[in-house]
């Protein structure tokens, strides 16, 4: 029943990350991407530490942290921002989803072999196949599609911080809660890309729907949603966890048909029934309890 709850985690938090295009949506229109993007870590970290202090752990403390790992995980959570957004400004929204979100699965499970030489079941492989092509279906129906080889890399560079996110905080995790684990890793990483910020302007954060928007996004968006992300990725499997995480542009397509008023393919709806079957095949798929405090000596 555990290893269920942790399903449902980590789809809601990739459904609250699913909104986080929409919602950007609504922002103003001088919002610069990285700088908006800069500003979401930003409030979520702040969120986050102050959720963990209202709390009063007495536990909390920076003793026994491993720090190599901990800045490991922050530096995958602040180079994932820019690296996503400059590579859909590069290569275009749908080359550069469908390779960053798309290849996150594939790296994660390749880290996770190597790491802790634990080779993905055989329903990870059918439900990571049913969702990458449901991906491509999903956003390549586009005939005015730009292959742009640094855009390409960006992107790859995108998913393989998600997938290192990934793996190190399921290190974190084995030894330390998972709200400390995030309050902690979300903190440096909005530290990393707070520089960011003076290369911008940042005149937008004064009007109403600029605010609103990065509230939202930084609050619920991100704390809220990483915070869910790390409680289900605590008793799953990385790799399982990042291929449930399809739910984001399953999510994000939905919202743009029910809210926006878009339309989609043929195609299209072919992908999101390929996504929504992905989802079911790891949803039912039998867990057993794992181990990851021997896998890494910190």
């Amino acid at each position: 029943m555990k290893g269920n709850w942790s399903v449902l985690m980590v789809l809601l938090a990739a459904m609250l990350w699913g909104t986080t295009g929409t919602a950007q949506s609504f922002a103003p229109a001088s919002a610069h991407p990285v700088a908006f993007g800069a500003m979401r870590l930003a409030i979520g970290g702040l969120t986050l530490l102050l959720f963990i202090s209202i709390q009063k752990k007495s536990s909390f403390t920076f003793r026994d942290w491993p720090l190599r790992f901990v800045f490991l995980a922050a530096l995958c959570m602040a180079f994932y921002q820019p690296f996503f957004f400059s590579a859909v400004s590069v290569t275009g929204i749908a080359v550069g989803t469908v390779v960053a979100i798309g290849s996150a699965p594939v790296l994660a499970g390749v880290m996770e072999w190597v790491v802790y030489r634990r080779i993905p079941s055989r329903n990870w492989w059918i439900a990571t196949t049913l969702a990458i092509s449901g991906c491509v279906l999903l956003f390549l129906y586009s005939g005015s599609v730009q292959l742009n080889p640094l855009g390409v890399l960006l992107a790859l560079g995108a998913g393989a911080s998600f997938a290192g996110y990934t793996l190190v905080s399921k290190t974190l995790l084995a030894s330390h809660p998972p709200d400390m684990v995030v309050a902690v890793v979300f903190t440096l990483s909005a530290v990393m890309l707070s520089p960011l910020l003076f290369f911008y302007d940042l005149s937008w954060l004064l009007e109403g729907n600029g605010i609103g928007t990065s509230l939202y996004l930084g609050v619920i968006a991100t704390a809220l949603a990483y915070l869910l992300f790390a409680r289900g990725l605590h008793r799953i499997n990385a790799s399982t966890a990042v291929t449930l995480s399809l739910a984001e542009p399953l999510t994000a397509a939905l919202l743009g048909v029910f809210l926006v008023g878009e339309a989609l393919t043929f195609a299209s709806w072919i992908g999101i029934i390929l996504l929504f079957s992905a989802l079911a095949v790891l949803s039912f798929t039998k867990r057993k309890p794992i181990n990851e405090k021997a896998a890494i000596r910190t």
